[in-house]
């Protein structure tokens, strides 16, 4: 597998001040594929550097030219998208089908809406005898999670070069060779050097550094709840704004009237996409006392069909923690309809599609995010009792609602504390904002609120 041995700064791929290095491993089979830079505090002061000494001049490109080259930029990453969809099956495992529908088509989707955002977003306003300016915050520091390695890295970059910032990004260790590509992608559409940079290296080390460096005006970050809590910390002491995309614990509810079986199983679909590996995955399926064993039954059914179409885990200790959940959830008293922690195969991070019944809100797999193929399937006994489950987490990140009626879905999601909420099976929309209530995080990705993230704000008084 390609990779390069430097760092992207400034411009161009030069060798890392540290001397060690991160091996990717492909979780299918367990083979060390690559070797990438394991940068340290003072490659990060380097980007940053770099990062700060470009601003000024981005800061100040016309929108138009910012799209043209957010535009170039997504006909580089176009260009690449096989090698994009190989190298995250790779370096993640996931099936090939599926990173060529999902993880390199839907960044497409989500930088050419920037290229346009940036062209036609309004930097100024008039507000009475004011003019109110939308200006760049300035150098961002991007750290972003291996789940969705391309996309997460879009959402974040694209909109911070169409705010007219400056980007030191830190991917995750275990998904860094995506993370080159996009850089070689930003170099070949053109984007000035120092606009960009690219940091390979441990969360500890360089994710600290960069969280904590003073250069660095905004630090946006995807990934769990505990380390966000670090990074609002380091970031607060130094009055930095920040931008949280956490952890999740969704709840699919199912109301009385709806089609059981297409609730059942698109629900069931939607736990199983990406191995599990989904924050805003419908992890807790709300079924009413009445149909609860008929849904029980079509959930073990469907969770059976992905048992050879799901790829592995990332690595040895996600599927580590996986399994503890599922044995944790059998010794609190839910019932084991479906998989279980034995792995299914001899080699890989493989955990078995995983389906626990007769789970109650108080049990750790309904309060804990397990970030792998697991569903819990909990019982409801009138539409007050679904909110209150449904809301009784620390999480607020998505969800969803099926009626027979669209009105009923509906009334019942604007009660939900939550960030998101797919109505029938609602198709998922790149321009829609996508963060969460409570401890699932601060701030928006996506679309126009995304964009606003990156900017500030200044008033002219006429």
């Amino acid at each position: 597998m390609k990779a390069h041995d430097g760092l992207y700064i400034d411009g161009a791929w030069r060798p890392a001040e540290s001397t060690d290095e991160i091996e990717v491993v492909n979780p299918a089979d367990e083979r060390v594929i690559a070797r990438v830079p394991a940068g340290g505090a003072a490659d990060v002061d380097s980007a940053v550097r770099a990062a700060r000494a470009a601003l000024p001049a981005w800061a100040a490109t016309p929108p138009a030219e910012r799209a043209a080259r957010l535009t170039a930029l997504r006909d580089a990453l176009a260009a690449r998208k096989d090698e994009i969809a190989e190298t995250v099956t790779a370096e993640l495992g996931s099936p090939l089908a599926f990173s060529q529908a999902v993880h390199a088509a839907v960044p497409l989707a989500v930088a050419g809406s920037y290229a346009e955002l940036a062209a036609t977003h309004s930097f100024e306003e008039k507000v009475g005898n004011s003019t109110v300016l939308h200006e760049p915050i300035g150098v961002v520091g991007a750290i972003t999670p291996w789940n969705y390695p391309l996309h997460q890295i879009v959402a974040k970059v694209a909109p911070a070069l169409a705010a007219g910032c400056t980007v030191v990004l830190k991917p995750a260790e275990d998904t860094p060779l995506t993370a080159q590509l996009f850089a070689e992608a930003v170099h070949e559409a053109g984007v000035p050097a120092g606009v960009f940079n690219l940091v390979t290296g441990l969360g500890p080390v360089a994710g600290q550094a960069l969280a904590e460096h003073p250069g660095v005006d905004l630090v946006s970050f995807t990934g769990s709840t505990a380390v966000g809590r670090r990074i609002g910390a380091v970031a607060g002491g130094a009055v930095k704004k920040v931008a949280l995309e956490l952890g999740g614990k969704s709840a699919n509810v199912i109301l009385p009237s709806a089609d059981l079986a297409k609730a059942v199983n698109v629900g069931v679909a939607n736990v199983m996409s990406n191995s599990g590996q989904t924050c805003s995955a419908w992890t807790r399926m709300l079924v009413h006392r009445d149909r609860y064993e008929e849904a029980v039954e079509l959930a073990a059914a469907a969770a059976a069909k992905y048992g050879d179409r799901i790829g592995p885990v990332v690595s040895a200790g996600q599927r580590a923690r996986v399994r503890g959940y599922i044995e944790k959830g059998v010794a609190e008293g839910a019932r084991l309809v479906a998989g279980g922690p034995d792995s299914p195969r001899e080699k890989g991070y493989f955990v078995a599609p995983t389906v626990l019944a007769d789970v109650t809100p108080e049990m750790t797999v309904a309060q804990e995010e397990i970030f792998g193929p697991v569903l819990t399937v909990l019982r409801y006994e009138d539409e007050e009792d679904a909110l209150r489950i449904a809301n009784g987490t620390v999480y607020g990140l998505a969800g969803a609602v099926w009626a027979a009626d669209e009105a009923e879905a509906v009334a019942f999601a604007r009660r939900m504390d939550t960030g998101q909420v797919d109505i029938n099976g609602g198709r998922f929309n790149p321009l829609a904002p996508f963060g969460g209530y409570k401890q699932s995080g601060v701030g928006r990705e996506l679309g126009a609120h995304g964009l606003t993230e990156y900017l500030q704000t200044k008033s002219l008084q006429f």
